[in-house]
């Protein structure tokens, strides 16, 4: 299987140096800045301690829908997948609750950290800023996809693994709810969605999913879970790639369909971060409902040819249901021949379309 991703450089920055690790795949631990950084002083925040094989290729059953054309639902599933209807795509699945994002939209995001420049755009910028940037890339996708109208939202990662133990021997530092809040409202200025990403470390789903609930609640909050920081068998993060298995990924959506339906919120999106086979096992038992739609995140950098390779292994062979890309302003300009990133058209001819952008 072709695994030819760019090294990644992790830098850490503690107690007034920086050294430069290189490892084998994608790693991006906030292992900068924020040691160093009031985040790492913050105390945990309060309360958030708080069949046969004969049955294998049978669809998931169809759930009737409320509240939207399904003809049209239907072409527009079948156009991600350029309507190859020889290949796994599009993979069957249920109709979404009314209110879905996909496939009406595309959601374009910024990726990061408050409390660091280095671990994406999110952070790198002052708000005012990013946040002009960001909408110029929304105009960007829909002038190279008129037919698709563009979410823009922030990507903030409000759990990051870390490569010391902590007070609760976890290896993540949760982020304090005022800097929650403070995305949301940077968000607001401009109407977009939020996403809460998680790095467990040494901890799990199952504890921390459940510390956001205040803010997944709120209709345009949704979800991120990155495999690469789980450490199932007590490495320290970012000393080799972690993993999460369909249990865990069907346990992020059945809390976030508890939501959606106590709360009677429209359908929750759940992005799944991957750029190995490994980092998700058991990807054919990961449950589609019609309250939750998940995205596979394709998060590998480098240049043309190694995203592609990583595209294949994160997202084709493997279907589950919506397809994200990830780009990385600085490490795949740096790597490509162009100095250029992929553009918009470029990433729009990959096969299934992607629905989810993330800048890094």
């Amino acid at each position: 299987m072709i695994q030819r991703i760019e090294n990644k450089v992790v830098q850490v920055q503690a107690m007034g140096f920086v050294s430069k690790i290189g490892i084998g795949m994608a790693f991006l631990v906030l292992f900068s800045q924020c040691n160093n950084s009031k985040a790492s002083r913050q105390p945990e925040t309060p309360g958030l301690e708080a069949k046969a094989d004969s049955l294998a290729t049978v669809p998931p059953p169809v759930v009737k829908p409320v509240g939207y054309d399904t003809s049209h639902y239907l072409q527009l599933i079948s156009q991600l997948s350029r309507n190859q209807q020889s290949t796994p795509w599009p993979f069957p699945e249920v109709f979404p609750k009314a209110g879905a994002i996909f496939p009406f939209k595309r959601i374009v995001a910024y990726y990061g950290n408050l409390y660091s420049t280095r671990m994406g755009i999110l952070g790198a910028l002052p708000p005012d800023e990013m946040l002009d940037k960001l909408q110029q890339e929304t105009i960007n996708w829909e002038k190279a996809d008129s037919t698709t109208p563009v979410l823009p939202a922030l990507h903030y990662i409000a759990v990051t693994a870390q490569r010391e133990p902590g007070k609760n021997k976890k290896y993540r530092l949760r982020m304090p709810f005022k800097e929650i809040d403070k995305v949301m409202e940077i968000a607001s200025r401009i109407d977009a969605a939020v996403f809460l990403d998680i790095q467990v470390g040494h901890s799990t789903l199952q504890e921390e999913i459940p510390a956001l609930k205040e803010y997944l609640k709120n209709p345009n909050v949704h979800l991120g879970i990155d495999p690469e920081y789980s450490m199932k068998g007590g490495e320290v993060p970012g000393r080799k790639v972690g993993t999460f298995d369909a249990d865990d990924i069907n346990y992020a959506t059945e809390y976030l369909a508890t939501l959606v339906k106590e709360y009677d919120l429209p359908p929750k999106v759940l992005v799944v971060h991957r750029f190995t086979k490994g980092m998700v096992t058991n990807a054919s038992q990961i449950k589609i409902i019609p309250e939750v739609q998940v995205v596979i995140n394709m998060d590998g950098f480098g240049n043309k040819a190694k995203k592609l390779d990583s595209y294949k292994i994160a997202v084709i062979r493997e279907p589950v249901q919506y397809a994200g890309f990830k780009i990385f302003y600085k490490n795949d300009a740096e790597r490509s021949e162009s100095k250029r990133t992929m553009q918009p058209e470029e990433v729009l001819a990959l096969h299934p379309v992607p629905m989810y952008i993330q800048y890094q």
